[in-house]
């Protein structure tokens, strides 16, 4: 029986799921908490590559990455070994209140992956909401101003700060009370649905005189405004990419008013979109960015980029006990020389070929309405109606489903969309392998309907 090291598609060998999954389930829902949303019944046990096994020995192949985390997939040799070699030497020193050598050499590994004329430093800490936290901080400090602006349908984390800039579904701020002030949102561009009728490579231009001529005017004068944050390709809010033209025209705005560009890079960056940031298809240099998920394959790490002129907080304003830990760093410095000499231009060669395959899924499928993304960030958008745009979570999750049960693992995004976010070394028979089960998905939904 082949091993999960020899494969590289699927192979179920169980009704799913599977009767050990089922005792898992079972105690998970005793004793975790109701919050954790599953969209289907994987109860993974070990994984390698493209590849991950259940605890019934079934394979699958991932299509999700822990939601764009696993970057050179699921223990990587050279990641593994850099974790081991690294726990056995030194497994935690607070950067808080000590040096070790790991930290500046990861940050210049990072800052020298940004493209960019101005100097940047970095503060590391171990998730994307905690990013985003220090971020909204570090503006507020750096400006002396305390208004923010986001997005609709943007994701930026669940802790309160991360929540208030948050938009994407009201289930995730719904009973938490009083976020933070001082936070507005705007509608994103959104091109399959522009309610102007503009191309993904014009929508928009109403957005940015609606911040102008409306918000400026009527809301926040612009000397108030501390930072606007936006995600290049919206991730949770269903994988859609902003135009280049509105993140440059977004950049001249704040640019003009002394207002920090914060560019959330948590899911799209690390060579995911075939470039080492989704920002960079648009030739802008952000003030701030934050990053997460991809950088360390899998260990819990996270930083956001600044400027040297805007990170000029006194000691003691921001800190962290875990953030940079020797053991994240050690795996984070693994995983971006791997994407740096192999994976990032996979990244771009496959989201090519993908892209290739799915150009007429529009006219073949009815109830695809758009695809859309950049590189291995890939969004498809399920409808009921081409024509009424008619949006269908139903059919979305029926397919994502569907996949499951043949050895395929994606997951939702937005409203009804389905988002393909996997490993950065997947090769062309797992993308036809992903590709023919979709369109198997597809077939066998549109019959239902």
């Amino acid at each position: 029986m082949p091993t999960t090291l020899e494969i590289k598609t699927p192979r179920l060998i169980t009704a799913l799921p599977g009767a050990n999954a089922q005792q898992v389930i079972a105690a998970d829902a005793k004793f975790m908490s109701p919050s954790l949303t599953r969209e289907y019944a994987l109860v993974a046990k070990k994984g390698h590559g493209a590849i991950v096994e259940d605890v019934d020995g079934n394979s699958f192949l991932d299509f999700a990455a822990g939601i764009a985390v696993c970057s050179t997939g699921h223990c990587h040799p050279k990641v593994v070994e850099a974790v081991q070699k690294q726990a056995a030497e030194l497994i935690h020193i607070s950067g808080t209140d000590f040096y070790h050598h790991h930290l500046p050499q990861l940050a210049e590994k990072l800052v020298a992956t940004m493209p960019g004329r101005e100097a940047k430093k970095v503060f590391f800490g171990n998730s994307g909401t905690e990013a985003v936290e220090g971020a909204i901080k570090l503006a507020r400090y750096a400006t002396k101003r305390d208004k923010l602006i986001a997005f609709y349908g943007c994701f930026h984390g669940r802790t309160l700060g991360s929540l208030s800039l948050t938009a994407s579904k009201n289930t995730q701020r719904k009973n938490f009370g009083t976020l933070l002030g001082g936070v507005e949102h705007i509608p994103f561009p959104y091109a399959y649905r522009c309610p102007h009728g503009h191309t993904a490579e014009t929508c928009g231009t109403e957005i940015l005189e609606l911040l102008e001529q409306q918000m400026f005017k009527r809301l926040f004068a612009p000397e108030e405004i501390a930072a606007i944050i936006i995600e290049p390709i919206q991730g949770e809010g269903g994988f859609i990419p902003a135009p280049a033209f509105f993140l440059q025209e977004l950049q001249r705005i704040c640019n003009r008013h002394g207002i920090l560009l914060i560019v959330d890079e948590v899911q799209s960056g690390v060579g995911r979109t075939g470039k080492w940031w989704a920002y960079e298809h648009a030739g802008i240099e952000p003030d701030i960015v934050c990053v997460a998920k991809g950088i360390a394959s899998g260990m819990p790490l996270s930083a956001f980029v600044a400027k040297e002129g805007v990170m000029t907080w006194k000691k003691g304003s921001h800190g962290t006990t875990y953030g940079g830990n020797p053991v994240c760093i050690a795996s984070a410095l693994a995983t971006l020389d791997l994407i740096e000499h192999s994976y990032r231009e996979n990244a771009r060669k496959m989201g090519d070929y993908i892209f290739g395959r799915l150009h007429d899924w529009t006219k073949r499928f009815k109830i695809v309405g758009d695809v859309r993304g950049k590189g291995l960030m890939i969004g498809v958008e399920i409808v009921r109606d081409q024509k009424t745009k008619e949006k269908a979570a139903d059919l979305r999750d029926a397919v994502v489903s569907k996949a499951f049960h043949k050895g395929l693992l994606t997951l939702s995004a937005g409203e009804n969309t389905i988002r393909m976010s996997p490993p950065l070394l997947i090769d062309e028979e797992q993308a036809d392998f992903a590709i023919r089960t979709l369109e198997e998905c597809f077939r066998e939904v549109e019959k239902t309907i």
